[in-house]
């Protein structure tokens, strides 16, 4: 069949390899979940939706942990030396998933959710730190249903190359679903919280131990073996 693709670099594509992807040596490790909030207020609704889905997702069987966003940096004013940039990625790299969480303003995404996302690079050396991996989008909105900053939530997660799940939550005049001690009411936008994290923990288990097989590309290998070709021709002249 390759005969009838005459612009396939013979060398560089390969076969699916199924054994890898239906294999059971499956790691034992609780998944791994990264959230992330947008906003820096005292009482911030993205967090409190945040802790509420890491509490789910530990009933789960995942580990959880949450990045504070206080203190970082904005992009292009650090050299990436900066505590909150290290933490943050240490803790990019630790996860297996990740939550997004950021409040609607202005029909948009936070500063502070785009910051955190900014400072996540597609690559460090040889590590990938968020490609492969599975992540779950929600947002909260001080007025109605809206679902804008979900969907750009998923661009980005797509830009960063991660299994952004089906499943969603958008949370509508977030400061009515919150009693005072900061826990959320039961309610259908509860229950739709729940069906995401309980999504986003099958989506981890499935992919983890397979993603670097998932984002295996052709057109990447293409790349590395001509690089590579031009390295050994510079070496030999």
């Amino acid at each position: 069949m390759i005969k009838d693709l005459p612009n396939i670099d013979t060398e560089s594509i390969k076969p699916i390899d199924q054994e890898t992807l239906f294999h059971n040596n499956q790691s034992d490790h609780a998944p791994r979940i990264l959230l992330l909030y947008g906003s820096l207020r005292e009482r911030s609704f993205s967090r409190l939706a945040t802790e509420e889905a890491a509490r789910i997702l530990q009933y789960f069987g995942a580990e959880t942990k949450t990045f504070d966003p206080s203190g970082l940096p904005q992009p292009d004013t650090d050299d990436g030396s900066h505590p909150k940039i290290q933490e943050l990625h240490e803790l990019v790299n630790w996860s297996e998933g990740m939550v997004w969480c950021s409040p609607e303003r202005h029909g948009s995404m936070t500063g502070i959710m785009k910051s955190q996302i900014d400072w996540i690079p597609l690559s460090i050396g040889a590590v990938r730190p968020s490609q492969g991996k599975t992540l779950a989008v929600m947002q909260v909105s001080g007025g109605s249903q809206s679902f804008n900053t979900v969907n750009q939530l998923r661009v980005l997660g797509r830009w960063m190359r991660m299994l952004t799940i089906p499943n969603q939550s958008s949370i509508p005049k977030a400061w009515l679903e919150f009693d005072d001690d900061d826990r959320m009411k039961p309610s259908s936008l509860y229950d739709r919280i729940v069906d995401v994290m309980e999504e986003l923990v099958k989506f981890t288990l499935l992919t983890r131990d397979i993603k670097e097989h998932l984002v295996d590309r052709y057109s990447e290998r293409k790349e590395d073996l001509a690089a590579f070709k031009k390295r050994i021709s510079e070496r030999s002249e």
